[in-house]
């Protein structure tokens, strides 16, 4: 059987030297090498082609973030499984847009590293709850802003109009008064806001106006 080939790269001598003791436990595992930082990370995945590299992200002389762009960049057939300490978004974001397949912990457990190892050997992605929180919430946002846009774009510049005043407050005559339009055009402009925007009272539709940017006002 072939071994899975690992290249760690961490600034902590006690790290390395703990991972690469805990990587030694398992049969299907070997590490061909260590570095200290991400400019030597990028030297030895170019000169030993290892199967991934556990990278951190805070590291000297170059970042994980700039090593893992760096090794993408190369084409070279190491893929990045971000081993890190910051359970944080952003850097989950950053990692994963550079090219990372991978993110987990460094207070996780052996078994979810080996799991995280196996994984991105594969093929496949793997990311620590918090981890995939983050990017299932980010894509959930996208999703619901591009609703909103679609939802937008199907009513009139007119109707946004009628709309934007609705929500500051203005009654249907102060609304024809301001856009020169009769009460009962104003009332049609309003049923057919509820009708394209599925929405079918005024609070909801002052609450759809300040999500879509066309008024500050507050209920």
């Amino acid at each position: 059987m072939r071994k899975i080939r690992v290249l760690i790269a961490d600034d902590h001598t006690v790290l390395r030297d703990g991972l690469h003791a805990l990587l030694n436990m398992y049969e299907d595992v070997e590490v061909v090498g260590k570095a200290a930082d991400g400019l030597e990370a990028v030297e030895l995945a170019t000169e030993l082609k290892p199967d991934i590299v556990l990278m951190d992200i805070a590291m000297p002389r170059l970042g994980g973030l700039e090593a893992a762009l760096e090794i993408r960049q190369r084409k070279l057939p190491t893929k990045v499984l971000v081993l890190t300490q910051y359970d944080n978004k952003e850097y989950v974001f950053q990692m994963l847009k550079a090219g990372a397949a991978g993110y987990v912990l460094k207070k996780a457990a052996g078994t979810e590293l080996m799991s995280a190892i196996r994984a991105v050997h594969a093929g496949d992605s793997f990311l620590c709850p918090s981890a995939a929180s983050a990017v299932v919430n980010r894509y959930l946002g996208e999703a619901a802003e591009a609703e909103e846009e679609r939802r937008l774009d199907q009513i009139s510049d007119r109707e946004k109009e009628v709309l934007k005043l609705l929500a500051e407050g203005r009654s249907n005559r102060e609304i024809g008064e301001l856009l020169c339009l009769s009460v009962k055009t104003v009332m049609s402009h309003r049923a057919s806001l509820m009708e394209k925007l599925d929405i079918h009272n005024r609070t909801d539709l002052v609450k759809f106006a300040i999500r879509a940017g066309l008024t500050t006002a507050e209920q």
